[in-house]
């Protein structure tokens, strides 16, 4: 078994442990310090935190894109950190999504291809690719998956973001303030769709805001700060 392909399907979706990190010349306290944490399979959590207090810096830690001083973060029990260059790349590609706060949609390819670029990514096949993603957006509500993101509404980009996210059958879903640039009416239909296609998928799904609308939409909330310590039990 490869690598990349070291899952612990029954276990954790998300396990970490010791993880410290601050930035170069950042002082000499720890932006992110967290003594333990663990999300189970399929399960859904809120993490809260003042705006600038690193909650965005924790996603890029658990998705491989930064790397700690200390601790370890593991996905699907794969410690994320032990891997190297392509072969981190592909285990995100293949068991994380991620929804960020701007989209990040890529203009000048359809919705229709950006959720296959994810696929690609994540080592689908070029036979499998359309076929699936097309279901996706489907699934979803992309009436017009041959359009262009800036030709969709924003519900509508949110929803494209939210396919891609999930395109490649994560284990483990990353929301980074996922709503903050959506109006309330808009912003409740896409936490909706988030929450809904993660348990449909099931992956277990970690967002971050500083919203205070989003508690009442999960039964499991920690807050950054002091070293977060998964309940007794999780």
């Amino acid at each position: 078994m490869s690598a990349t392909d070291q899952t612990d399907t029954g276990g954790a979706a998300l396990r970490i442990e010791g993880l410290k990190f601050r930035h170069a010349g950042g002082g000499p306290g720890w932006l992110i310090d967290v003594a333990s944490l663990r999300l189970g399979a399929g399960e859904q959590m809120l993490l809260t935190a003042p705006s600038g207090a690193g909650k965005s810096t924790l996603l890029q830690l658990i998705a491989g894109l930064m790397d700690p001083q200390e601790g370890t973060v593991e996905v699907a029990g794969q410690e994320v950190h032990a891997l190297r260059g392509a072969a981190r790349d592909a285990f995100r590609g293949r068991r994380i999504g991620m929804i960020f706060q701007t989209f990040q949609l890529l203009n000048g390819f359809t919705a229709l291809e950006n959720v296959e670029l994810a696929m690609m990514l994540g080592g689908i096949g070029a036979g499998e690719r359309r076929g699936r993603a097309a279901e996706l957006l489907r699934q979803l509500g992309i009436e017009r998956p041959e359009a262009e993101p800036e030709r969709l509404s924003v519900g509508q980009q949110q929803r494209v973001a939210v396919a891609r996210a999930l395109a490649c059958g994560p284990k483990l879903v990353l929301a980074d303030e996922p709503t903050a640039s959506l109006d309330p009416e808009t912003a409740a239909g896409a936490m909706d769709v988030i929450q809904e296609s993660c348990r449909a998928a099931g992956a277990a799904l970690l967002c971050v805001s500083h919203d205070p609308a989003m508690g009442a939409r999960f039964a499991r909330r920690e807050r950054l700060g002091g070293g977060v310590r998964a309940a007794a039990g999780v």
